[in-house]
């Protein structure tokens, strides 16, 4: 049995990231994933405005422009009445990059500077934690070769994924479907009409759910659904088959007539930042999807995990310096997690609510065309990394306008049905 002071279980964004800043405080650190790396992540592969802060910190930004990534500039909202919106600005000084980067080339991009820091294991499946006096102590595990072995440490940080067994472990691994989302994707190449911009088009039969498509670089896109997870049984949805009706329905058609899918589809979950989650413990802390913070509205988790990992990096090597690893000081975590995000994931919701009735989706997305300031704040979590603009509330003249296009366009509506 080898002793650390923290092990990191899971090496994606959220993992890699906080291995890194700890290991650059001198925090002895012991990395491991069920995986070997590179390896792929079922996603939608969005590297949002949230993520740059972090990024430029890890240094690793140029090896994503290396890579086959594709910067966007903005992005492309329809709504299920056809209205679109684009959040392109032809101004320089206001154009915010979002990367479109595969996973497997992303996310081992961050684990290799990881490597630089950490002690790494690769292979190896956590199967149990170790607890002592109430208190999260170390993992137990089997590598490749099937060898049980455990790892001590003062902390374990949970950062691996929505099906996290550090969160198992500990009961706090509840699914909530009606605040949780699923979606499915696959890869498409020489989907027509695709410009440096992501696209997200919400359909009547997935509100509030929505269709992508993302331009990956390479003349590849990533092309899938998400919707809420509750809504699959109540709408007998079979994901796959939903995905490939769309692409073949005459508002996508044209654009995939000479495209070719080159991967299979696959699906994964989402828990949301809507479901309020225990983030940390006496021993342990949770980053990453493993501590729910998905936003509610677009699906977007990249920035959020990265973002975790480096807040609890701070949280535990002031921990270490205390030399107490009890919830009474990494809790801390927890409220600077809410500090900046608590007020993004509300009103995240709020546009997902908003979604569920289609007419009133199509006015929201109607007035969000003439009105700026709640376009940015609806488009804050793929565009921009301050808290700012991401904890602005909706205000309360938002809703009034909705409201009254809304009334309009049902009144139109049931005009043309008599």
């Amino acid at each position: 049995m080898q002793d650390y002071e923290v092990i990191v279980v899971g090496g994606g964004p959220a993992g890699s990231s906080c291995a890194t800043f700890l290991g650059r405080k001198g925090v002895k650190t012991l990395l491991v994933d069920k995986a070997s790396f590179p390896r792929d992540k079922t996603c939608g592969d969005g590297i949002t405005g949230k993520s740059y802060g972090v990024l430029e910190e890890l240094g690793v930004e140029d090896e994503i422009i290396k890579n086959q990534h594709m910067e966007t500039f903005g992005l492309v909202t329809s709504s299920p009445s056809g209205v679109s919106l684009n959040t392109r600005s032809e101004r320089e000084a206001d154009k915010k990059k979002v990367y479109v980067c595969k996973r497997q080339i992303f996310d081992n991009i961050l684990f290799q500077e990881a490597k630089k820091k950490a002690d790494i294991i690769e292979n190896f499946s956590v199967g149990d934690l170790i607890i002592e006096n109430g208190a999260v102590a170390g993992i137990k595990g089997a590598g490749k070769d099937g060898k049980e072995k455990e790892f001590r440490a003062k902390i374990v940080v949970g950062a691996d994924g929505a099906n996290s067994i550090v969160a198992r472990k500990l009961g706090l691994n509840d699914f909530q479907t009606d605040r949780s989302l699923v979606a499915v994707r696959t890869y498409y190449e020489n989907v027509g009409e695709t410009q440096d911009l992501i696209e997200f088009h919400f359909l009547e039969d997935l509100t509030p759910g929505y269709f992508w498509i993302f331009p990956a670089g390479d003349n590849v896109s990533n092309v899938g659904i998400a919707v809420v997870a509750g809504d699959v049984p109540k709408r007998k949805l079979n994901l796959k088959n939903k995905l490939e009706e769309i692409v073949k329905n005459s508002r996508f058609a044209p654009r995939f007539t000479n495209a070719k899918q080159i991967s299979e589809v696959k699906g994964w979950n989402l828990p949301t930042g809507a479901q309020k989650r225990k983030r940390a413990g006496d021993g342990f802390i949770l980053v990453g999807d493993a501590a729910s913070l998905i936003d509610p509205f677009t699906g977007e988790g990249i920035g959020n995990a990265l973002v975790s990992g480096k807040m609890a990096a701070e949280v535990i090597a002031d921990s270490l310096g205390s030399n107490d690893f009890s919830y009474n000081v990494l809790k801390r975590y927890e409220s600077m997690i809410d500090e900046r995000m608590g007020k993004e994931f509300k009103t995240s919701y709020k546009f997902q609510k908003f979604g569920r009735n289609a007419i009133m989706f199509s006015a929201l997305v109607e007035e969000l065309n003439s009105d700026k300031k709640s376009m940015k704040i609806a488009a804050s979590s793929f565009g921009d990394d301050s808290t700012a603009t991401a904890n602005l509330k909706i205000p309360l003249s938002l809703y009034v306008k909705v409201l009254i296009r809304y009334i309009k366009s049902y009144i139109k509506m049931k005009m043309r049905n008599r």
